[in-house]
């Protein structure tokens, strides 16, 4: 039966020094964003380096805009669902964290136990907006600080990573962007997310000044430019993550396929477009199962 051969713990140390070998070699670790266990095992088949849980795909599929809707217990279930399901690093977006800083200790410990390498935590006012809409509005750079420190110190596994995402830069300018960015390392935050900066030379502009493993997001349709994996390592960046790729590219398909089944009367045009029967198996390992099953049988006719 297929299996995740890591306790969590020894998942967060791999990822600890994987992200260690890449700030010391340049290589850019590549964090699609999974909706579903499925997606994750698709990501981890293809060969990349870890998986992200995002909260702007989360929402929408549960059918919410990205405006902090979603529950703590709503993120930490389908996170550790996929997290289960795959032997690469898992990173999770938290949001404003679920409230004041008691609820973001209560989170971070959340997402521990949920088998969680790490989460990202952003200054926003509530109710968020999606990083890449205007009229943001953020939270005093102090009670980011309390937030940070109080993830930090809710954290039982040293090895658990603690982000720290600044929206600053679509609000008040890149220099204020990479101030709260440089507050955040001090208050103990272990990686930073610049959101929504405008091109290579505000890349380059917070690589020379924070001096932690930066985050990129390459989402479509956003404010930033979408730079290959080449151009993101030259920069200096150490994670990148495609949040809702996944699930754009999913539901372009099946709205296609419904509109064609609609107007069609059946789906026979679109069946080519499909993934088989065969692929699906295949990626869900049935072989290994029925192994399982015939042992089983075999153990008890004897």
């Amino acid at each position: 039966m297929p299996s995740v051969n890591q306790s969590p713990d020894e998942k967060r140390q791999a990822f600890r020094k994987l992200l260690q070998k890449s700030q010391q070699s340049g290589q850019l670790l590549r964090f699609p964003g999974a909706f579903s266990p499925l997606v994750a095992l698709l990501i981890e088949e293809i060969g990349f380096e870890g998986v992200y849980v995002s909260g702007a795909a989360l929402s929408a599929d549960l059918g919410l805009p990205d405006i902090g809707l979603t529950t703590l217990s709503e993120v930490a279930e389908r996170s550790q669902a996929i997290s289960r399901m795959t032997s690469l690093p898992v990173l999770v977006d938290v949001d404003t964290g679920f409230g004041e800083p008691a609820n973001v200790a209560r989170a971070v410990q959340t997402m521990e136990a949920a088998g969680l390498c790490g989460c990202h935590l952003e200054d926003q006012q509530f109710p968020k907006r999606c990083g890449h809409l205007d009229n943001k509005q953020l939270v005093p750079p102090d009670e980011m600080v309390r937030k940070i420190k109080a993830a930090v110190d809710a954290k039982t596994d040293k090895n658990f990573l603690v982000i720290a995402r600044t929206d600053a830069r679509g609000v008040a300018g890149l220099e204020a962007a990479i101030e709260r960015a440089q507050r955040y390392v001090d208050a103990g935050a272990e990686m930073i997310f610049p959101e929504a900066l405008a091109g290579e030379e505000e890349f380059a502009a917070f690589r020379q000044a924070v001096d932690v493993p930066l985050l990129a997001n390459m989402t479509e349709f956003g404010k930033s430019p979408l730079l290959s994996t080449e151009q993101l390592a030259n920069l200096g960046f150490n994670v990148v993550i495609y949040p809702v790729t996944a699930l754009r590219l999913a539901m372009q398909a099946v709205e296609s396929g419904f509109r064609a089944l609609a107007a069609e009367g059946t789906q026979q045009s679109t069946v080519a477009q499909m993934q088989t029967r065969q692929r699906l198996y295949e990626l869900l390992s049935y072989d290994a199962y029925a192994e399982i099953d015939n042992d089983l049988f075999n153990l008890n006719s004897d």
